[in-house]
């Protein structure tokens, strides 16, 4: 890497529905952000497992069918790396946030306006950044 060289965010984007995890991986490719998309709570969880760190955030859909769910799959990046940040993203499972979800974390509601996940995990990107320096 050459001095100056900025290398891309990666996030891991785990939604089962086809068409929601095609369009937020467009939005969060066209921002600039390297993606890696699986369509289950099991497939991120072994991502997770095979290198964690490589991750820079992570952005999960809740309900996720069998195996983990979304709220699992966030509990397991943050035992794997303490600050990583988490977006959950629901149509129905907000209330279950406070329960469940890992805190500093973001919760979007579905539907969602790109803005929405781009300003989110800007600010968490941006709050791990600056937590890290001091």
């Amino acid at each position: 890497m050459t001095a100056g060289t900025v290398t891309a965010r990666s996030v891991l984007l785990v939604e089962d529905d086809a068409l929601i995890r095609l369009d937020a991986e467009e939005i969060l490719t066209s921002e600039g952000f390297e993606v890696l998309a699986v369509d289950s709570g099991k497939q991120a969880v072994a991502e997770l497992d095979t290198d964690g760190g490589r991750f820079d955030a992570v952005v999960t859909d809740i309900r996720l069918g069998d195996g983990p769910s979304g709220w699992d799959v966030g509990r397991h990046a943050r035992e794997l790396v303490a600050t990583i940040p988490v977006i959950y993203m629901t149509a129905d499972s907000a209330k279950a946030w406070s329960s469940q979800g890992v805190p500093n974390s973001v919760l979007l509601q579905k539907p969602f306006v790109p803005a929405q996940l781009i300003t989110a995990l800007s600010t968490l990107l941006n709050q791990n950044a600056t937590n890290n320096l001091g």
